[in-house]
């Protein structure tokens, strides 16, 4: 080992890089996004619209939010356990080739999945659009609408358990 002169042993000099350090941080950071949204299979899940659902007596009520989008651009489809809504935002055809100053409008393709409560009559849903909401009214089966039991206390030799449709 070296002596300084002083007559103590001499330190490796390091160099501190920021940009180095901002490099790898920003590295790190790209991993953790990735490893956060990599159960997201579609391509840009900032494009899933917001829905609600409302649970009616004989039917489901979903309102799929997608202002700005035309019908033609929309497509739906029902099966007795889920909706999927899918589409696709285009940028305004004379708005194309012209430069930008600002632009936080999202251009592309989405799909949202909707997993459903109980079984619906996919047959029978009826859709509606208006002011960019899309509105669909998806009715229950009969099998799944709320039943009422009676339950017997007496000692009769009738079985315990009665089921009466409601509805």
């Amino acid at each position: 080992m070296k002596q300084n002169l002083l007559g103590g042993k001499s330190m490796a000099i390091v160099r501190f890089n920021p940009l180095y350090e901002i490099n790898s941080l920003h590295r790190q950071m790209n991993r953790l996004l990735d490893e956060i949204t990599a159960w997201d299979d579609t391509s840009n899940s900032f494009l899933k619209p917001a829905v609600e659902l409302l649970d009616n007596d004989n039917s489901l009520m979903l309102k799929v939010l997608v202002p700005g989008i035309d019908k033609k651009d929309l497509d739906v489809s029902v099966t007795r356990d889920s909706v999927k809504v899918s589409g696709e935002y285009h940028r305004q055809q004379e708005n194309k080739d012209t430069g930008y100053y600002i632009s936080e409008f999202n251009y592309g393709k989405f799909e949202r999945t909707i997993n459903l409560p109980l079984p619906i009559k996919n047959d029978q849903v009826k859709a509606e659009y208006n002011d960019g909401v899309l509105t669909l009214i998806l009715p229950k089966l009969e099998d799944e609408k709320n039943k009422v039991f009676k339950v017997s206390l007496g000692a009769e030799e009738k079985p315990a358990l009665e089921s009466e449709s409601n509805g």
